[in-house]
């Protein structure tokens, strides 16, 4: 029986050194596979078109933001008398 639990033990230990062998080869795999790709196809500066600057009422909100809210706000009142 003594035999059993120390061959359990032996067997555990090694399939748990298996396992954690065969994560760090993955974590090193998975560095140098990305490190290869970002050599072969940089990643490449998105450049946002220039818009008009937005006009802010004096609280700070949007006003074209503001002027969408408040119609639906007087849809939404407007659909309730109904």
């Amino acid at each position: 029986m003594n035999g059993l639990i120390e061959d359990g033990f032996g067997l555990m230990v090694l399939g748990m050194g298996f396992v954690f062998l065969f994560l760090v080869v993955l974590i090193y795999a998975t560095k140098f596979m990305s490190r290869l790709l970002n050599n072969w196809f940089p990643e490449q500066a998105v450049v946002a078109p220039n818009s008009a600057p937005k006009v802010l009422t004096p609280s700070g909100v949007d006003a074209q933001l503001t002027a969408v809210i408040t119609a639906a706000v007087h849809q939404h009142q407007k659909s309730k008398k109904s």
